[in-house]
């Protein structure tokens, strides 16, 4: 039956995303169970083509990625892929009616990964919408529900919320984006002369997104609000970590978040969530 065959799909994009982020996994196991494997299959989507650009040296990345694209638009039209994170996500794509286009500007920036080590402000700011800010909208699709005016107002918070996590992530993979693939993000930053002022301004562009996130999370519906919450805070919390930490800190190590302080945020989300304070 193709019903256990789509059950494994999920069980893939549910292992690949609890692997790959604990984070993530944490804001989607508080999210309503039948928001889980929906956002399991997106994340699993997102994470198969980052890790093409990302990780796979010892390989052809052009051609892997290219096959992943055109693998990805047959399990659409097909609606079926014996790859089983595509097969979970096209299950989304469908139910959730998840526009095309959002999908081909995520992928257009994961591809710019291939060639790019540096940003102009413009080509900066559409990375930005591509990696992130339209994965956000995708997450919004499946917690709306196919509510056409809920989903069209929490739109531009959405958006906000996947830049603010994404640049929260160029500053804490600063080191190891340099490093390991020679790239740096931020539009006339370079790495070797990072400085505490280049830092304060990214900062402030990022604080300015999470304040208008904030305000987007607040209006949605009670299955998801609790989830993204939980995301939400522990990114703030590894950006205030990020924020305690000099330019030349950022240079030399990672800043993280421990599995015990991420268990704190949890626990005071929840009283917050509980008690009606978010």
């Amino acid at each position: 039956m193709k019903q256990l065959f789509d059950d494994v799909s999920v069980a893939c994009s549910k292992l690949t995303t609890r692997r790959y982020s604990t984070s993530f996994s944490l804001g989607i196991y508080c999210l309503d169970k039948r928001f889980h494997d929906p956002i399991y299959a997106i994340y699993g989507f997102v994470r198969f083509a980052d890790e093409i650009v990302d990780s796979f040296h010892d390989f052809n990345k052009r051609q892997l990625f290219d096959e992943f694209c055109d693998e990805t638009w047959k399990a659409i039209e097909r609606r079926i892929s014996l790859n089983p994170i595509l097969n979970s996500f096209q299950e989304v794509v469908h139910k959730y009616n998840i526009e095309p286009e959002l999908i081909v500007c995520f992928l257009r920036s994961m591809e710019t990964d291939l060639s790019e080590s540096t940003h102009s402000g413009d080509s900066y700011a559409e990375y930005i919408v591509g990696s992130a800010e339209v994965v956000g909208l995708m997450c919004l699709r499946v917690f709306t529900e196919n509510d056409r005016f809920l989903y069209d107002r929490l739109v531009e918070p959405a958006r906000r919320l996947g830049a603010a996590f994404q640049k929260v992530n160029f500053l804490r993979d600063m080191k190891a984006d340099y490093e390991h693939l020679g790239r740096v993000y931020f539009p006339g930053v370079a790495f070797n002369s990072f400085a505490d002022a280049d830092k304060k301004q990214i900062e402030a562009d990022i604080e300015a997104d999470f304040r208008a996130a904030l305000q987007g999370i607040m209006q949605l519906p009670q299955s998801s609000r609790f989830g993204v919450y939980v995301a939400y805070v522990y990114y703030r919390s590894l950006f205030n970590k990020i924020k305690g930490t000099l330019s030349a800190g950022i240079r030399q190590e990672r800043v993280r978040i421990s599995n015990s302080e991420k268990l704190g945020l949890l626990v005071s989300s929840y009283f917050r969530h509980s008690f009606s304070m978010l």
